[in-house]
């Protein structure tokens, strides 16, 4: 399939080759981390360009952490919807083979909807969001996060457990 996007001017179109010369590897990286397959990878990250494309007004300074965290998460949240389809297809599968075998906990957070998770993640403070997204988007150390947020370790390691704490109880709540 060729897709043929059409840019409203010459500056949105270096933003986006911009975007993708420069993250399409760490794209690629995440999604075969995700997936396990290069052919699969390949196919997330261009379903992620795809949206990355229709959300490009959101983007500012393309080289900003903020736009790289955007664009990664992108890739992932389409790597982790492709698994999820992978997943539903094979489904039957998959209960055969768990016949005895139930993990209530596990169960429950392989249900919990991609979607949902975002929408929660959305509704944190912009100070415990950045934490989560650099920890788990960006697999970085605490170390790194505090250099690139200019605060310590402790506080890093602080603010990471606020936000999972707060995000666990958004969820029981249902997202609000």
């Amino acid at each position: 399939m060729l897709l043929v996007f059409t840019f409203e001017s010459a500056g949105e179109q270096e933003k986006f080759e911009f975007l993708y010369q420069k993250y399409k590897n760490l794209c690629l990286k995440k999604a075969y981390d995700i997936l396990g397959d290069y052919m699969l990878a390949e196919d997330a990250v261009s379903e992620a360009y795809i949206r990355i494309y229709k959300n490009l007004h959101k983007i500012e300074d393309p080289a900003s952490n903020r736009s790289i965290a955007f664009v990664v998460t992108i890739a992932k949240n389409a790597a982790l919807t492709m698994l999820a389809r992978q997943k539903s297809t094979s489904q039957d599968e998959l209960d055969e083979n768990l016949e005895g075998d139930f993990d209530l906990e596990g169960e429950a957070l392989a249900r919990l909807d991609t979607q949902e998770v975002f929408a929660a993640i959305g509704n944190l403070g912009e100070e415990l969001r950045g934490v989560l997204m650099l920890k788990y988007a960006h697999d970085l150390s605490h170390k790194d996060i505090g250099k690139a947020l200019g605060i310590s370790e402790n506080n890093v390691t602080v603010r990471l457990h606020r936000a999972r704490k707060k995000l666990a109880t958004i969820l029981e709540r249902g997202g609000d």
